[in-house]
């Protein structure tokens, strides 16, 4: 490492998430559209057809991304499409849910739960994108006590089917 280098680059300080997805060119136009998301370098595979590695940027946060190599990860898909699903969903503060959810569906998105007063004070929903990751959208709108919100989690849970 030089002198210049410094071990975290700069403004990667961060939990930095990295996506597969299949095709991942189809994905970052996607994101630029859904989300507006910048991106900010791509690197292709030695045969040209697939991206090794990119980097976007969401507001304040990168995201890296991949295409699926199931031929360098002991021959299993990695792909939330290819595992048909998965746990992990993206969590984003907005000015406007309903707007970013709007402009999501719009792109490709499917709405996964529909935008509504949450019990512990924001406007929430999620969609999932076409390549099969979660992206939830919140927009702040009510402070409350952890008292309340743990009271308003009992009541929503009680009147759940």
């Amino acid at each position: 490492m030089s002198q210049s280098t410094t071990p975290i680059p700069p403004c990667q300080e961060n939990l930095i998430p990295h996506l597969v997805c299949a095709p991942c060119t189809a994905a970052l136009e996607f994101y630029k559209q859904a989300f507006g998301a910048v991106e900010l370098h791509r690197m292709l595979s030695p045969d040209g057809k697939k991206i090794m590695h990119a980097a976007m940027r969401f507001g304040n946060s990168f995201v890296f991304f991949a295409d699926d190599f199931p031929e360098y990860c002991g021959g299993k898909e990695q792909s939330p499409k290819a595992l048909k699903g998965t746990p992990v969903t993206f969590h984003q503060y907005v000015l406007d849910c309903d707007a970013a959810i709007k402009r999501a569906t719009d792109a490709g998105a499917t709405i996964l739960m529909p935008a509504s007063d949450m019990f512990w004070g924001d406007r929430y929903g999620i969609v999932t994108d076409p390549f099969g990751h979660n992206w939830a959208f919140a927009t702040h709108i009510k402070d409350l006590t952890p008292e309340q919100m743990q009271n308003g989690m009992l009541e929503t849970m009680a009147a759940a089917p």
